[in-house]
């Protein structure tokens, strides 16, 4: 067996825990709707119920190990077929593990420092529900060319079989990073909101207050994909939905009931539907995932982001993006007022367009249906207007 080494207090992975698991888990760099996301640490202790470490088999890795250093992932991330300078969204650690936690943080600041010495100004996504000290609030501080920006993760939850980590961790922890932020910026991510579970008047009024230590809010639902039930089954854990579903799941009559709560003068950051839209406000940019096309995702922005937006937003010409998508293995269906919509591409290359243009990419195979914003069709009516997502 290879000799475990530490970097940073991480320990590497030895060969034989590498063949133990899942091949994607390997394959550092991902690209997701949110960015180009960077996973050379996995492992967590947390055990939130409905984590996305189901999909991939390792649930139960719960002491963090690293795939490689730091360097290598940064040399890796900048290497990638899809990384652009300075115009790809980097997310950080977002899927099987927390970046604050107390030994991987260090990873996580010496990331920042390393893509920020190269002189990129790329958008950084750092996604967390641990604690955040005021001496992270320096480092992050320090970072001077990327634009980063900390969501903190919280729910409410208050269910210790689905979620153990006491919600109180992520409170104090946006505060923190709410009143140090200087260079950065800081964003409340409530989620994941679920009927019966979060979702009472006095569960929104305290997620509402807590936006007030925000640049912007973030609200959406649970993924509860089949992984995801079949853990709850297994656990005797209350099943939310009645079926399992492919995108996040979120009901129209709780979208309402929040979006009415946080419309009776209440202090505290606008609310948004999308990750990156909050992202974009909190910097005072254009929205880099072209939603401005998907009109009624705009209804609740404040009017000058939706004119910062507007003014950003410009139809990609199809000889173009159609010669794109063929290199990238798809074909191109249509370029329309909502989205570019192709065929034959799966959600990676569709998403490195969709942030090359700053125009929404939809897959014809995917129906998206108007109003929806992306979500399930679970807990919505049937609409008549249909478009590809």
């Amino acid at each position: 067996m290879a000799t475990t080494r530490t970097r940073h207090g991480v320990p590497l992975l030895d060969t034989a825990q590498r063949a133990g698991m899942r091949p994607e888990l390997l394959d550092v760099i991902e690209y997701r709707k949110s960015g180009l996301s960077v996973n050379w640490i996995v492992g967590c202790p947390l055990d939130c119920g409905y984590c996305v470490r189901h999909l991939f088999d390792n649930f139960e890795m719960k002491v963090p190990r690293a795939l490689m250093d730091d360097e290598q992932a940064a040399d890796l991330l900048c290497g990638h077929r899809y990384f652009r300078p300075h115009i790809t969204p980097i997310q950080l650690l977002n899927r099987a593990t927390d970046p604050m936690l107390p030994r991987v943080k260090q990873h996580t600041l010496n990331m920042l420092k390393l893509l920020d010495a190269r002189g990129l100004t790329n958008h950084v996504l750092v996604i967390t529900r641990w604690r955040i000290e005021p001496e992270d609030c320096t480092v992050l501080n320090s970072i001077t060319n990327l634009k980063v920006t900390v969501l903190v993760t919280y729910s409410g939850i208050d269910d210790p079989r689905i979620e153990p980590v006491d919600s109180g961790i992520a409170a104090r922890s946006l505060v923190t990073a709410f009143e140090h932020a200087d260079r950065y910026r800081v964003v409340l991510y409530w989620r994941p909101i679920v009927p019966g579970l979060n979702d009472s008047d006095d569960h929104l009024r305290r997620a509402l207050e807590l936006s007030q230590h925000a640049h912007a809010t973030v609200f959406t639902g649970l993924f509860f994909k089949d992984q995801i039930r079949d853990y709850y089954l297994a656990h005797g854990l209350p099943e939310p939905y009645a079926e399992a579903a492919r995108r996040k799941v979120f009901p129209e009559v709780l979208e309402r009931r929040i979006l009415d709560a946080a419309d009776v003068g209440r202090p505290g950051s606008p609310l948004f539907r999308k990750t990156s839209c909050a992202v974009a406000y909190a910097h005072g940019l254009a929205d880099y995932n072209g939603h401005f096309g998907i009109r009624e995702l705009c209804d609740i922005c404040p009017a000058a982001q939706v004119r910062r937006c507007a003014r950003a937003w410009q139809r990609p010409e199809s000889r173009h993006v159609g010669g794109q998508a063929a290199e990238l293995g798809g074909t191109l269906v249509e370029v329309n007022d909502r989205a570019v919509v192709v065929a034959g591409l799966n959600e990676q290359p569709r998403y490195f367009l969709q942030h090359g243009h700053g125009y929404q990419v939809h897959d014809i195979d995917r129906p998206h249906h108007h109003g929806h914003h992306g979500r399930a069709d679970l807990g919505w009516p049937t609409t008549r207007e249909n478009t590809p997502s």
